[in-house]
């Protein structure tokens, strides 16, 4: 029987644990790192990073270092005599010398089509540009941002309300099938493709503030715009001067003629449409200021909204 790759994994957030969980299957899984616990919640409790919870469960050491440049993670994973370290959105920038603390390198799953969307939140930037499809790459990890050699990729279309956080745990499933399946081969696979210089886009982290909807764009932009934002920093609009938070949303074909950008159109239980630019958009969810999450009819009923309304 073939040895197993002894093998660490990298990562922090639930997008990573499914990933863990195929790396652990195929290797032999001698340390997990992750990052340090942090205050999370409206209490500001010290919460344990989701791949913590998942490694500790299984029994495999975690390791949650403050610092990547001292030398000290480096030296810990060196003990181990890896051959092959798997990262999956682990959140920060590798140094040298952990890059080469592996005989076969570091192994990168990255949730976009590379070189599009290199950077911190592919999976947002790509549902908030309308992109029509996405998917995975697996890459050989270098000194850049997301600019190493890639073994292979495996493409999904993005679907017409899919929003970031559905996208989200989608490719976090592709991803780690798609790793399973590489990592049973390697190191005995094909030798990884540079990255086109054409094509290339950056992928910056999401700003609360981002998330102001402008209904005097298109209406193609403003629903890919609240789905991208969904489940954070949530697409926000404002009724009756208060903030009105906004969740999935698809293109609708309705008359808007005289309707102002803004204004709601109709409400039914599928949803409430509201003009845009050059269409409308029709909006699933709503949540008002410290209310949860809810059906945006069921919002409309409860504030009297109907056609005519204005929003933002």
């Amino acid at each position: 029987m073939t040895e197993k790759l002894r093998a660490a994994f990298m990562g922090s957030p639930d997008f990573a644990v499914p990933s863990l969980h195929a790396t652990a299957a195929h290797c032999d899984l001698r340390v997990v790192v992750c990052q340090p616990d942090r205050p999370a919640g409206r209490g500001r409790k010290l919460t344990a990073p989701a791949v913590k919870v998942a490694a500790t469960a299984m029994e495999v050491p975690v390791v949650q270092p403050t610092k990547m440049k001292d030398g000290t993670l480096a030296a810990t994973l060196a003990t181990h005599d890896l051959d092959v370290i798997v990262v999956v959105a682990f959140g920060r920038i590798l140094p040298p010398a952990i890059l080469e603390s592996a005989r076969h390198g570091c192994v990168n799953v990255h949730g976009s089509l590379l070189p599009r969307w290199r950077g911190a939140a592919p999976i947002q930037r790509a549902v908030v540009a309308g992109d029509a499809q996405t998917g995975v790459a697996i890459m050989k990890m270098d000194a850049g941002l997301d600019t190493g050699p890639v073994y292979r990729t495996v493409r999904t279309a993005i679907g017409p309300k899919e929003t970031s956080g559905a996208l989200f745990e989608r490719l976090s499933t592709l991803g780690a099938d798609a790793l399973g399946e590489f990592l049973a081969a390697f190191p005995n696979v094909e030798a990884p493709v540079a990255q086109s210089e054409d094509g290339v886009t950056y992928a910056a982290m999401l700003e609360k503030a981002e998330g102001r909807v402008d209904w005097a764009r298109p209406a193609v932009h403003v629903a890919a715009h609240i789905c991208g934002m969904d489940p954070w920093p949530a697409a926000v609009t404002q009724h009756n001067d208060a903030p009105l938070k906004l969740f999935v949303a698809g293109v609708v074909d309705v008359p808007t003629e005289g309707a102002d950008p803004g204004t709601v159109l109709a409400v039914s239980r599928d949803g409430v449409v509201v003009a845009c630019l050059d269409g409308a958009v029709s909006v699933t969810d709503a949540q008002p200021a410290g209310k949860k999450r809810m059906a945006a009819h069921a919002w409309a009923a409860g504030r009297q909204v109907t056609p005519g309304t204005r929003l933002g």
